[in-house]
């Protein structure tokens, strides 16, 4: 009898323990790279996504929502822990910038912290499976120092690398090495992740070996509850890139495969549907279209496994496209979201408030009935009171955004940006040639993606101010008009109040260790803005050469003739004696 009732106790405990883990809501976040609001057709974009535009209509899509910094890595830091990148606490960042005392320069600088302050790990602790796939960008070897050492290191593979068995091993090794790193960082699960972007010989994107780990670890993990943090490849690099990965089936991120998993529409097939909805299968639709098709199969999955009212999926990209770098809405900070989740969120609502990604990790800890460790820092606040219908009384009137040396502060009208950089930044910037301007004064300190928002007029003013409803583009900076003193104020203090809350100082905002006021380097921002400006490549035109009395930089092919000219004269005088 005693034997019976312990076993009816364990079945009965079995099966309460079951019902709890049911009751909690399933979690995917479908994190995209480089979006545009036009790249959705339920964002009025010029585009086939049938799965995006369907989650839209029975969930709630999100017209004002917003990251807090434009690139990767800052960007995924944020989604994966509620807190601002220049929050950041990790050795890399703090080792790059300095302690609290210094400004802070968010960009390609942060890191998860050893300590595992994260969604995956403390919703592990709290009783969910906790899953990674695909890109991570988070990587660092003044944190976890161990991965980078022994026979199990980290293997750097030359970019000029030939693709073959052993540079096919080489990706392999990585790709196992990625499981056991984000294992470490608390991660139940992980598989199929790219350390950042898809790195040559094998760059080709590949959104069927990113799903298939994702259908795996759904499958497993059906009875829930479960938290699962996709990572897609796309939409990153040019558009024809996308087109031209449809082409190598094979490549993924463990190298060259011998087949390719079947869990997508066929690649031939979803361009022949392309091009009977009446767009070009060679453009950039393939790659949005592709996006969406991973999106379909995990839709899919959930229905199959009558798991998908439970199941809260939130699909946003990291940042957008045309502005990477900046801290300007158009293209840049402000991006499309949709949530879908039947059980929470009636279907065919709208949100028009501001929200930003730092809003949900605290959503998902709510969810999921986590308790938060004292020491965990969250910048953000949950969004549920938002699921009703898209309204929620006192929500926040403004937001802050943040990349390298530049702040942003946003209302629903308005944006106001301020661009400081630091002492040693301003040293270098009165050092600079005009050729190396734009590299010297970039938010980033760098071309290319550094540069992308200078189309923007004001891109390298210290002061800007935009109304967004105006010039929604932000091509006329209204910081320097008249009538605009007392709304810049009042957008400054704005700041100002946020500023304090990150504790580090800025500018003349907050005062301290190498912050730097405004107006050192008013002449060296009306050189650059008179500069030829596409991605690395600078052009100083004769004009402004003449005006500043500047010579032509040597290159290297004219260093050369100039050697080549200088050794014949010095041979023909030897001849002549």
């Amino acid at each position: 009898m005693k034997s019976f009732l312990t076993i009816a106790l364990f079945c009965l405990s079995a099966i309460v323990a079951t019902a709890a883990r049911g009751e909690r809501t399933n979690i995917i976040m479908f994190l995209i790279d480089d979006q545009n609001p036009s790249s959705i057709g339920a964002f009025g974009g010029d585009t086939y996504t049938p799965n995006l535009d369907r989650m839209a209509a029975e969930g709630m899509k999100f017209t004002r929502a917003y990251v807090s910094s434009s690139v990767c890595t800052p960007s995924r830091y944020t989604f994966l822990t509620g807190r601002f990148a220049g929050n950041s606490y990790s050795k890399l960042y703090t080792e790059d910038v300095g302690g609290k005392e210094m400004q802070g320069l968010p960009q390609f600088n942060v890191a998860l912290e050893r300590d595992n302050m994260n969604v995956g790990n403390v919703l592990r602790e709290a009783g969910y499976t906790t899953g990674f796939v695909g890109k991570f960008h988070l990587t660092s070897k003044l944190d976890f120092p161990e991965f980078y050492r022994g026979k199990d290191k980290w293997i750097n593979i030359p970019k000029d690398a030939s693709p073959g068995p052993e540079t096919s091993a080489q990706f392999k090794h990585n790709a196992r090495w990625m499981r056991r790193y984000l294992k470490t960082l608390g991660f139940s699960w992980a598989k199929n992740v790219y350390p950042e972007n898809t790195p040559k010989p094998y760059s080709e994107h590949n959104p069927e070996w990113t799903t298939v780990a994702a259908l795996e670890f759904i499958e497993e993990n059906k009875d829930g509850p479960f938290y699962l943090h996709l990572c897609s490849t796309l939409l990153h690099g040019p558009d024809r890139s996308w087109r031209r990965s449809m082409d190598h089936p094979l490549i993924t991120g463990e190298g060259k495969v011998d087949s390719l998993p079947e869990v997508m529409t066929p690649r031939a097939e979803l361009l022949k549907t392309i091009a009977e909805k009446g767009f070009d299968p060679d453009s950039h639709v393939a790659g949005e279209a592709g996006i969406d098709d991973s999106l379909g199969a995990i839709l899919r999955k959930l229905k199959e496994l009558g798991i998908d009212d439970n199941t809260l999926v939130v699909f946003a990209p990291d940042h957008g496209r045309d502005g990477k770098a900046s801290v300007f809405s158009h293209g840049s900070c402000q991006v499309p979201m949709i949530m879908h989740w039947p059980k929470g969120i009636a279907a065919g609502q709208v949100c028009e408030e501001l929200v930003q990604n730092i809003d949900l990790v605290p959503t998902f800890f709510e969810l999921g009935k986590a308790e938060k460790p004292k020491s965990y820092r969250i910048d953000g606040q949950s969004l549920t009171p938002l699921f009703k219908n898209g309204e929620a009384k006192d929500w926040r009137d403004h937001l802050y955004l943040e990349m390298g040396a530049a702040r942003a502060t946003v209302m629903k009208d308005w944006s106001y940006i301020a661009v400081r950089h630091t002492k040693e930044q301003i040293a270098a910037i009165k050092k600079a040639t005009p050729q190396n301007l734009p590299r010297a004064m970039s938010y980033i300190g760098r071309l290319g993606i550094g540069v992308r928002g200078a189309d923007r007029p004001g891109f390298f003013d210290e002061d800007q101010l935009y109304h967004l409803k105006k010039d929604p583009k932000e091509m006329k900076n209204l910081a320097y008009q008249k009538a605009q003193t007392s709304r810049l104020k009042d957008m400054r203090d704005l700041m100002q109040q946020d500023l304090q809350v990150i504790g580090r100082p800025f500018g003349e905002f907050i005062l301290g260790g190498n912050a730097a006021d405004p107006g050192q380097i008013e002449k060296q921002i009306a050189i650059v803005k008179q500069l030829e400006i596409k991605g690395k490549t600078v052009t100083v035109s004769k004009a402004l050469k003449r005006d500043l009395g500047v010579t032509d930089e040597p290159t290297p092919g004219n260093k050369s003739k100039k050697k080549a000219k200088r050794e014949a004269r010095r041979k023909a005088r030897k001849k002549a004696k």
